[in-house]
């Protein structure tokens, strides 16, 4: 009798404590849930950083008949994951392209407070790609990725040509004079260009001919001149050493 009263004990003792063991373990898996879906809600609530906006800034260009032109380059920003995009449908993808837009994000991440990391930004230019190379466009490139994140407004009336580099100087191009033509064209006021380039050194062919008997002998030789952009080209050429300089006119 008594060994029964024993084992009688004993399985209610272990019913006891089989039931508190599951009843912990679905109070933890409770809690679990609970704190998971809080946390999904807390991350679905939170705000954008960054309204989308879109920036154009007219570039000159040369396209392949040696004629200045005037193309519209596009930045766009938007919440993202730190992806620089293309719009291929208007831009045509050389590596040169690809290294300027990669140079222009950097240096306009060194020169603003947005993080970069949390937005995307899309190019665009709104004109046949092979009038426009991508180094000669490096540094408006970059004015126009800046003035997106910042959500400031370019001044219409400045237009700029130069590459970019990774400190943030901007680097010598050709075509200056067709450039600078073209702009005046559409009505920009002041054509901002590299340091060193407002002034534009050519060869002029001169001919010089003899006459010796009845023959004529003609030779042609070319003479070196220089030209005053402005002056030619009727625009108030600037030069600018840096973007930091170049903010200083489209800002303005």
């Amino acid at each position: 009798m008594e060994n029964s009263l024993v084992f009688a004990l004993a399985v209610i003792i272990l019913i006891v404590i089989s039931f508190s063991l599951l009843n912990e373990s679905l109070t933890t898996e409770i809690v679990t849930n609970v704190t998971t879906t809080t946390t999904q809600t807390t991350a679905t609530t939170l705000p954008s950083t960054i309204a989308p906006r879109i920036v154009e800034l007219k570039v000159p260009a040369v396209d392949n008949d040696g004629n200045g032109v005037v193309t519209t380059l596009k930045v766009e920003v938007r919440d993202g994951e730190g992806r620089v995009l293309a719009d291929v449908n208007n831009l045509l993808f050389w590596v040169d392209t690809q290294y300027s837009i990669r140079v222009a994000q950097r240096v306009a991440q060194n020169k603003t407070t947005v993080n970069i990391s949390s937005v995307d930004l899309i190019y665009g230019i709104e004109t046949d790609a092979s009038l426009i190379e991508g180094p000669s466009a490096g540094a408006a490139l970059t004015i126009a990725t800046i003035a997106a994140l910042e959500n400031k407004t370019l001044n219409p009336n400045v237009m700029m040509t130069g590459t970019i580099n990774p400190d943030g100087t901007i680097g010598r191009v050709g075509g200056i004079l067709e450039k600078a033509k073209a702009a005046k064209d559409v009505g920009a006021t002041v054509f901002l260009v590299p340091e060193g380039q407002s002034s534009q050194t050519y060869y002029k062919p001169v001919e010089n001919c003899e006459k010796v008997g009845s023959l004529t002998y003609c030779t042609t030789e070319y003479k070196k001149e220089k030209a005053n952009v402005t002056e030619t080209a009727g625009i108030d050429v600037v030069e600018v050493s840096d973007v930091g300089d170049a903010l200083k006119y489209f800002l303005s």
